[in-house]
């Protein structure tokens, strides 16, 4: 009779493990399948932050509030395989359609965080600066309550002017940097560029600080858009600073009108005295007049040689001037620009 009952029992226990690995192996299906699915709930646009301090059941919870579906159990696992429970990098992650969890575990593990984006612009003056860093999101907007002064003093440079001290160029940032982040390498990288070019220059230059350099930069940089035009209008203001000309930009003149200035130059306003008008006073402005990029710093560096001293637009939308040496030719440029002018205006009607 010990016999049979000895079947019954090895007969439960095999069924017992077949059952229990049945069950394993359906646990395991379910996870893989978990692993490497499309998350569920994921919406357009969505992204999560893991702050510092934050433990793998609060990004969780995180996840969860974003409409990421998916149980701890599952997630924690995973999250275990993948050596990223404890190693869950601060930051914010993007939430891409199509985005499986282990990817997400992965870029949080790594540290591949959300990176945006803002671009300071060639030609830019401070303003305009302030203004786009102003709408970055998600930046901490430090700066916006600082004038100018205090804002150079923030960034380590208390007593400097602002104008013309920040690269062009577009900087990346991530959730939690702020305004003077963004400025601060700005600076460097104008630094960096300014300190290249003075080392380059001509030893003829009649520059004498990196700063007249930067000043010189940023005048070339607001009177030409086309980049083989800025050594020729580099070298022409070069000699008459050596000649002790009056350098007569309009730009400055704009520059020291403020937010004065409508769209136009009037005559009265080329004769309106300011600090920044080339028209009454003679050399350099005594600040920069816009950010100047690295090409206008190296025209600066390296200006075309010529005995061009005048320079007019050519008038017919192309951006591109007309050069003279005389002021007789520079006039008859002028009469070509205003003829240009007025037949581009006239196709326009």
């Amino acid at each position: 009779m010990s016999r049979p009952r000895k079947r019954r029992t090895g007969c439960f226990t095999l069924l017992l493990l077949a059952a229990i690995v049945a069950v394993l192996a359906f646990a395991w299906f379910r996870y893989d399948t978990f692993a490497d699915a499309p998350m569920r709930g994921v919406r357009p646009g969505a992204s999560v932050v893991v702050r510092p301090g934050h433990s793998l059941p609060t990004v969780l919870r995180s996840l969860q509030a974003a409409g990421v579906q998916g149980s701890t159990l599952e997630w924690t696992a995973l999250a275990r395989q993948l050596g990223a429970a404890g190693r869950l990098q601060v930051g914010e992650y993007r939430l891409e359609p199509g985005m499986t969890p282990r990817e997400l575990l992965i870029d949080m593990r790594d540290g591949r965080v959300v990176q945006h984006k803002v671009t300071i612009v060639e030609g830019w003056n401070i303003r305009d600066v302030r203004a786009a860093l102003a709408k970055a999101e998600p930046l901490v907007h430090d700066a916006a309550k600082l004038d100018d002064a205090a804002l150079m003093a923030k960034l380590g440079h208390p007593g400097q002017h602002p104008e013309g001290r920040f690269l062009p160029e577009t900087y990346v940032f991530t959730r939690g940097d702020s305004e003077i982040d963004v400025l601060g390498r700005a600076y460097k990288a104008m630094q960096k560029a300014l300190d290249a070019a003075w080392r380059s220059r001509r030893a003829d230059t009649v520059l004498k600080t990196p700063d007249e350099m930067l000043t010189l930069a940023s005048i070339v940089e607001k009177e030409t858009g086309i980049a083989e035009e800025r050594p020729a209008i580099a070298g022409l203001f070069e000699r008459r600073l050596k000649l002790g000309m009056l350098l007569q930009t309009d730009p400055t003149v704009i520059y020291g009108m403020g937010t004065a200035y409508a769209g136009n130059i009037r005559k009265a306003d080329l004769q309106a005295d300011t600090p920044y008008n080339t028209y009454t006073r003679a050399g350099l402005p005594p600040t920069p007049i816009a950010m100047p990029g690295v090409a206008s710093l190296q025209a600066v560096a390296n200006p075309a040689q010529g005995d061009a001293l005048y320079f007019v637009a050519v008038g017919d939308g192309s951006g591109r001037h007309l050069f003279a040496k005389s002021l007789a030719e520079h006039q008859q440029n002028v009469q070509k620009y205003l003829a240009n002018y007025r037949a581009a205006q006239a196709t326009r009607q």
